[in-house]
């Protein structure tokens, strides 16, 4: 492989690490069916093997050729429009109040478990993390009324280990029992965090041990269950709440940056060559950005940690904010608190219209003559 350095690139690819290290990975490591399709489609991504087009100017010469994205959810080039639509949709779900930022996290005590089993783990964990608050909200020694959340899973730290969490919004207050009163929050947050930790820690707990004496899991090798369970309930899990948060703008900004992203984007790969990968991160305790450097397999081995199984919805909401109450208890909520329901402003454009919205860049327009409009055809796939 070329070193970029020495090519003076000032980006790099993810794709191309994956390409470029593709046998030797899957020489030393085992996919999930999952992973290797998500491997496999952002190797694809925006070449010749996806097909493609080329546009050509309806009033002059002008032409050029693109390739096919692969659309696939974690792939770093293919969330740009997906993320502005979501972020668009979002604004009529929300309530036109405070919003609370909270963020569950289990114990690395369980990664193992739930490496092994993805899509039953990880939907408890949004289970166990929505009824935790609702059973909290519900308390009459605390709010005493019916909330609502939304809710995103995101399984890695900055450096790319095994760290699932899901991050909640949650507006200030709540719908009373006879849905005739709006009940805003008094204090910061509705129940003290110890309170969200405790019954968190007890319903996952719960909901774990039914699906190992119901044979429901795949046991990783020396994992011992009651040994585990014993020591999670010594642990106070990890909760933490921010800030209350004012302005659905201001909430669909914050919310934005958590929602369709992958765990690593290109912009934060700084070099790649030699059989290493370097990338920036975060460091949260010190407040300053750093860089790490990886062997090539092992950042690859990091990053296929998280590839979601098909067909999960990582964003979910709860309560008066879900789909079913849309129209009974989200029109209720509006009505009490006089305020206007937001319409989506991208809501069935395509990807390109969205764009064009968002950077105010026309890309049907010629960029070589700007009278012209630029039209399609498909370009045949590769020879087999």
């Amino acid at each position: 492989m070329m070193n970029k350095s020495e090519n003076k690139r000032t980006s790099y690819d993810l794709a191309d690490i994956l390409r470029d290290n593709k046998q030797a990975f899957s020489n030393r490591y085992n996919l999930f069916e999952q992973q290797e399709k998500a491997y496999n489609d952002i190797c694809a991504c925006r070449t010749s093997e996806l097909k493609g087009h080329v546009a050509y100017c309806s009033s002059c010469n002008y032409q050029r050729q693109a390739y096919n994205s692969c659309r696939n959810k974690h792939c770093p080039k293919c969330q740009f429009t997906k993320q502005a639509k979501w972020v668009d949709k979002l604004q009529s779900k929300l309530i036109d109040c405070k919003h609370f930022h909270l963020v569950l996290t289990i114990p690395h005590q369980l990664n193992q478990l739930v490496y092994l089993n993805q899509r039953k783990l990880y939907d408890l964990l949004f289970q166990s993390a929505w009824q935790a608050v609702s059973k909290a909200a519900d308390n009459p020694r605390f709010l005493g009324a019916q909330t609502g959340a939304v809710a995103v899973l995101h399984t890695w730290t900055q450096t790319l280990s095994q760290h699932p969490h899901i991050h909640m919004i949650i507006p200030s207050g709540g719908l009373s029992e006879d849905q005739m009163e709006w009940i805003p929050c008094i204090n910061n947050f509705f129940a003290p965090k110890k309170v969200i930790s405790s019954l968190f820690r007890g319903i996952l707990c719960h909901y774990i041990n039914q699906a190992i004496e119901n044979n429901q899991l795949n046991m990783p090798e020396n994992f011992h269950w009651q040994a585990v369970k014993y020591t999670l309930y010594k642990t106070r899990w990890n909760v933490n709440i921010e800030k209350p948060m004012s302005g659905i703008s201001r909430i669909v900004e914050y919310l934005g940056k958590y929602t369709n992203r992958v765990a690593i984007s290109n912009t934060r790969i700084t070099s790649v060559g030699n059989g290493k990968v370097a990338f920036r991160y975060k460091d949260r305790k010190r407040l300053i950005s750093k860089i790490m450097q990886l062997d090539s397999l092992e950042f690859i081995r990091r990053f296929m940690l998280h590839i979601l199984p098909d067909n999960f919805y990582k964003i979910r909401y709860y309560g008066i904010m879900a789909s079913a109450n849309s129209k009974t208890k989200k029109q209720q909520v509006d009505a009490l608190l006089e305020s206007c329901v937001l319409i989506p402003e991208y809501d069935g454009l395509s990807a390109i219209e969205v764009y064009t919205l968002i950077t105010g860049k026309d890309v049907s327009r010629c960029p070589k003559c700007g009278k012209g409009r630029m039209l399609c055809r498909a370009l045949p796939g590769p020879e087999t």
